[in-house]
């Protein structure tokens, strides 16, 4: 079996490159990590805690992404040294190391390249993620934390922060429903393709006759606001609930009334936040919460006006959209790509790379065609 063309395989990886610098136009974020940075050496930065905390959290984030591209164009440099050598000398054992590394880093330049196609008005947002559980009881309740706990998973293999808003435990095991943030450029991007309903399919661990339980769990994904976007929300049309915080099986956390419950009236949105020592810092997440769920509905409403005069009004792509399977056989698949794996337990570790590249892939596919 002839080995790889690592002339032409490098040639084509160094080209991706250069292609997913452009596009995401690395020299930019550059500019502004070095604007950033002056302003974090501002001796009165901390004047604004908001502000500051906004402008740390920016550059942190900004100068991971260039050092994540900086360190894989090492990786391709390296790897045609390698070659090269292992070709001048005729070493068999680094030619083969530097064919193992060559597929590996083919993985990661393709991921880095499908972020080239998340160019929606709030792809490069960070997201807030949504968890309730549906129909299937308990079952459902537990496998709306399953799936909170992949996707926190996922964010730590990426090293991205999560942030805790909202958790709602059920009764016997599981949640309600949970609400928390992912910080990182393109969250919102790479996991609006989660949005839509998750359904499991296993032998039930709260059933004593072992029986089959099907369960469903909706996952709703919106992007964090910035002070600029323009949502107004006048007070009277809010109503605030405070409440005491609780945990697991309804047990106080909280001995105060620090939890906040708002309603959006006209809408009939609820937000709550729990997580927060007090009812101060728990409002004001609350509101960033709502702003960033009525500014979603304010866009879903104009592209529903949109298909409406267009005539082809089509339902959420999202529906129904992911099957886990763990008995009678072990599948996770993506109804709308068909990208399927036989090893659900590694999905539910955080390994949703797969399914997130196959997702933003078929959405540009099926944007572009439904833009001709």
């Amino acid at each position: 079996m002839a080995g790889p063309d690592f002339e032409a395989e490098i040639k084509q990886l160094q080209a991706t490159m250069h292609t997913v610098e452009q596009v995401l136009d690395i020299e930019a974020m550059r500019r502004e990590i070095a604007d950033l940075g002056d302003q974090v050496a501002a001796p009165d930065l901390w004047d604004d805690q908001d502000n500051a905390q906004r402008v740390t959290g920016r550059l942190s984030l900004l100068q991971g992404e260039v050092e994540r591209f900086t360190e894989l164009s090492a990786r391709i440099e390296d790897l045609g040294a390698l070659v090269e050598l292992g070709q001048e000398e005729g070493d068999a054992d680094s030619l083969a190391e530097a064919g193992a590394e060559l597929e590996k880093v083919k993985k990661v330049v393709e991921a880095l390249e499908v972020r080239t196609l998340l160019s929606g008005e709030f792809d490069a947002r960070e997201a807030l993620v949504t968890i309730r559980s549906g129909a299937g009881g308990v079952d459902a309740a537990d496998f709306a934390e399953m799936l909170m706990r992949m996707y926190v998973r996922w964010a730590e293999q990426h090293s991205y922060p999560v942030e805790v808003f909202d958790t709602s435990y059920a009764e016997e095991a599981g949640l309600k429903s949970a609400t928390f943030a992912v910080h990182a450029p393109y969250a919102y991007g790479t996991l609006s393709v989660e949005a839509g309903t998750h359904r499991l399919v296993r032998i039930s661990p709260f059933d004593n006759q072992g029986r089959r339980q099907t369960s469903f769990a909706a996952v709703e994904v919106v992007p964090v606001l910035e002070q600029t976007d323009d949502i107004d929300i006048p007070d009277e049309e809010i109503r605030v609930d405070v409440y005491r915080s609780s945990g697991p099986g309804g047990q106080s956390v909280n001995t105060t009334d620090s939890a906040v419950r708002l309603t959006h009236i006209p809408t009939g949105t609820v937000v709550s936040c729990q997580n927060e020592k007090s009812q101060l810092q728990n409002k004001a997440s609350a509101m960033v919460i709502l702003k960033a769920k009525l500014l979603a509905l304010k866009k879903a409403e104009e592209r529903a006006q949109l298909d409406e005069l267009r005539g082809d009004v089509q339902g959420s792509w999202g529906d129904q959209m992911r099957n886990y399977v763990l008995n009678p056989y072990q599948i996770v698949k993506d109804l709308r790509t068909g990208y399927e794996t036989g090893n659900p337990t590694a999905v539910f570790d955080g390994e949703l790379d797969g399914f997130l590249e196959a997702g933003i892939r078929w959405r540009r596919g099926a944007d572009k065609a439904e833009s001709n």
